[in-house]
């Protein structure tokens, strides 16, 4: 895939992170400022090309602190085998809280407040909604035809909420979570964190009618003023084409900010041997300071990143300044080539704040072999090595732990994230330097070095907006 950016933005640089692409041997192609590359500086140009080695359905965003928040992002479908079949692909459909405030003014007031996140005005599905009043904007329509299947791509590419996405009347058979086929199961919604992704398809089975679809942002871990409200139109053909539906929500929807349960299509086991002694453990915690009043920070691995966006790590690797690297960089070192890494997210007990966070990893697909609430009992009989969830994005329970694995097979700086933007930007990210020593193979450095430069011109020159979070 070849994809070429500019930037018309006249005050913030910026750059796109595909997110959960792999970017095999390609780490220079993942996007994201201050680690793999130097922001798009106002005015450039950047060409993002790299191999596509998986199929299915993502999305793309800005990585410039929180610049996707206000619409940089877009969809992603790349075509491969299917394990249901249905009649027509109805491509992509993106779920998103909506915020009449600028995204950088939002991310400002939740560095200082002490009473959660600020409030979504309103909920977009595909872009669109009704206005809480109902007197601006519109539904999304889905036109179907009675008797046939449809395949949808449903994501999560809001800001903060969690979503359980429903249609009344009708079921959806799961096929795909993240980039990950499953084994195809039924239910009557799907619960879906900041990032993550399912493939469904819908029969449209039942009487010719217009039918509500539903978006709704889970009680407990989100904040929507328009929550309950937040619907799309899936209309049979013949149905009336004006009017809005009559149906009834499905009486089971769910309340969890928590995974589903899914079971990946080609098994694969995860090597337990030499679990106890390889398994690091990444406490996260929130910091609350005062300056000039209440400051947070998030904490994993006993540092809140703050990346330097001319100074980004792989220029430590072609630098040659791996010797040691600055605490605010959040740096972990894995070195060994193929070996297995065990990584133990665990909340701080007696956090001040505990909410479940959707946690992201660049670089690779990883295997979910726990997560619960509370603190880890160490008992590794109770982890799932055999087959496992595998995903490139999972919640991490409130207050509670999350356990990961993935191989060393892909060189590169590699950021592990909380996927809510204003978690983020308060320093909730590590990163991954793997197998650095092959790191500048993987690079086009000239290209590199150039966007570097351009970059450093305009930010140490005319830039009029600093840094002002992690950068990430």
């Amino acid at each position: 895939m070849v994809v070429n950016v500019k930037n018309s933005l006249e005050y913030n640089g910026t750059g796109l992170h595909f997110h959960g692409l792999r970017q095999f041997e390609s780490n220079g192609a993942d996007g994201t400022n201050g680690i793999t590359e130097c922001p798009i500086a106002p005015g450039q140009t950047k060409t993002y090309t790299f191999k596509c080695t998986q199929h299915g359905s993502s999305w793309y965003h800005s990585h410039y602190s929180v610049q996707y928040s206000d619409g940089v992002l877009g969809g992603i479908i790349i075509n491969g085998p299917a394990d249901a079949n249905y009649d027509e692909d109805l491509g992509v459909y993106m779920l998103s809280d909506w915020y009449y405030t600028p995204s950088f003014a939002l991310a400002e007031a939740a560095k200082h407040s002490t009473t959660g996140p600020p409030k979504a005005d309103n909920g977009l599905i595909n872009g669109t909604m009704k206005s809480p009043d109902g007197t601006l904007g519109a539904y999304s329509q889905i036109h179907v035809e009675k008797g046939q299947r449809y395949r949808l791509r449903v994501m999560n590419t809001g800001t903060n909420d969690h979503y359980h996405f429903s249609i009344d009347g009708h079921n959806m058979t799961v096929i795909a979570s993240d980039f990950v086929p499953v084994v195809p199961f039924t239910t009557s919604s799907i619960s879906l964190g900041v990032g993550q992704r399912y493939d469904v398809i819908i029969t449209a089975d039942q009487e010719i009618d217009n039918y509500w679809m539903r978006s709704d942002p889970d009680v407990d871990c989100s904040v929507n003023n328009n929550a309950g409200n937040i619907k799309a139109i899936l209309r049979y053909n013949m149905a009336a084409a004006s009017s809005e539906p009559a149906s009834t929500r499905h009486a089971e929807i769910p309340s969890a900010c928590e995974d589903m349960a899914v079971t990946p299509t080609v098994a694969n086991t995860v090597p337990s041997d030499g679990f106890a002694d390889a398994v690091q453990g990444l406490e996260m915690s929130v910091n609350i300071t005062q300056q000039n009043g209440p400051l947070i920070h998030w904490y994993i691995n006993g540092s809140a990143t703050d990346i330097d966006w001319s100074y980004p790590t792989v220029q430590y690797v072609l630098d040659g300044n791996t010797s040691s690297f600055p605490s605010e960089i959040n740096l972990v070192q894995l070195d060994e080539a193929d070996q297995w890494y065990y990584f133990v997210l665990q909340t701080a007990q007696g956090s001040p704040v505990n909410l479940p966070h959707p946690i992201h990893l660049h670089g690779h697909d990883f295997y979910v072999l726990g997560a619960g609430p509370g603190l880890w009992d160490g008992n590794i009989d109770s982890l799932q090595f055999d087959n496992p969830p595998r995903r490139d994005t999972a919640m991490l329970p409130a207050g509670g732990y999350l356990i990961l694995a993935f191989p060393a097979d892909n060189p590169g700086a590699w950021l592990m994230h909380c996927h809510i933007p204003f978690h983020v930007g308060q320093g909730f990210s590590l990163q991954f330097l793997e197998r650095q020593n092959e790191i500048e193979g993987t690079m086009d450095v000239d290209a590199y070095s150039s966007g570097c430069a351009t970059w450093k011109e305009y930010y140490d020159g005319t830039q009029v907006y600093s840094q002002t979070d992690s950068g990430l």
